[in-house]
């Protein structure tokens, strides 16, 4: 009927269990004109994986792999894949029905090379929030404001055309975490043009041992992909002095994360060395404060952040404000004013 292709490629690890509620998401489309590629990355349940992807059209393509990691397993999907758009989707994530119309509407109607939509996150089978309320978007989106994630695109929440991932080289088989930002970055870069589409597509199912759920991993892979944007792009001079500010950041943040890891093991040591580091790098009173009260009284600071988590826990849920989608459920949370203070720093 016209439509184009549109290729769903789905690197699977661990994922039987799961895979044919992510597969039945896709078969559920509004939009029909789609294949699958499901790369099976060296998984160590394959028998079982192949047991649950019996019974699948044709449009379902399989390819099995030795285990290399999620970039290479999209890339080899990427490679294999014959529609003119791919669309990218984790084995623990599953569509909404109209996501796949209304990102490719969305991206023929304004001549787009990629898109992207709001997501549920789902923890313990329960909404537990949205992506655009946890991290608000400020489109139109640009190479900038991905650097600083004041746009930020979900993997599973995307659609780009093949050629534009192709030209900028796809994802980076040496990163395990942070390789989609990374080639958002190159795509941008080079004049890949973007926009977000405001309604929610898909859920994301937040496991907690996957591979973004270490926040020190999570932060040490980000400060890669930021020295190697500084290393490789010909960034201007105002760019190059925006990536120095976050590597910095970003480190310290990471560091932050070393302090509240060694409070929590009582590991005293470490969370001094750490926040020492972490106020070298962020500067600010309160920073400086936390690394001179670790010298002397590191008991006392452990009881402290444990409280103020507890409370920030607190207002968290108390300030919840629970909305009802279509289907009559759903909750939404506004952001932290961490995360709210995250953001001002970095523009700053």
């Amino acid at each position: 009927m016209g439509q184009e292709l549109v290729s769903v490629v789905i690197p699977a690890y661990k994922a039987a269990s799961r895979i044919r509620k992510t597969l039945d998401s896709v078969y559920a489309q509004t939009y029909t004109n789609f294949e699958i590629v499901l790369v099976n990355d060296g998984s160590p349940d394959s028998k079982q994986l192949e047991d649950e992807i019996r019974g699948y059209d044709q449009r379902l393509i399989y390819i099995k792999q030795e285990n290399q990691g999620p970039s290479s397993a999209r890339n080899t999907a990427i490679r294999a894949a014959h529609g003119k758009y791919i669309a990218c989707l984790d084995s623990d994530d599953v569509y909404l029905p109209e996501h796949l119309a209304r990102l490719v509407s969305h991206l023929e109607s304004n001549n787009l090379q990629l898109v992207y939509s709001d997501c549920y996150f789902i923890k313990g089978g329960k909404h537990v929030g949205r992506s655009f309320e946890r991290e608000p978007q400020s489109p139109p989106v640009t190479f900038e404001k991905l650097l600083t994630e004041d746009c930020c695109v979900g993997t599973s929440a995307m659609m780009a055309t093949r050629q534009a991932m192709i030209d900028a080289g796809l994802f980076d088989e040496h990163y395990w975490r942070c390789e989609d930002f990374d080639l958002w970055l190159r795509m941008s870069f080079r004049g890949a043009k973007m926009d977000l589409v405001p309604e929610v597509g898909m859920e994301h199912h937040v496991q907690s041992d996957g591979l973004a759920a270490d926040p020190y991993l999570l932060n040490i892979a980000r400060a890669e992909v930021y020295r190697k944007t500084l290393a490789t792009l010909p960034l201007g001079p105002e760019q190059r002095t925006l990536v120095e500010k976050l590597i910095a950041l970003t480190d310290g943040r990471s560091q932050m994360d070393l302090v509240r890891s060694g409070l929590r093991e009582h590991n005293y040591s470490q969370a001094r060395s750490a926040a020492s580091k972490a106020a070298s790098l962020l500067g600010g009173g309160k920073t400086r404060t936390l690394a001179v009260a670790l010298q002397f009284a590191p008991w006392a600071v452990r009881w402290y952040m444990n409280r103020r988590d507890v409370r920030q826990q607190n207002r968290k849920r108390d300030s919840r404000c629970v909305t009802k989608d279509q289907s009559g459920n759903g909750s939404t949370e506004k952001p932290s004013d961490v995360q709210l203070q995250s953001k001002v720093s970095v523009k700053q």
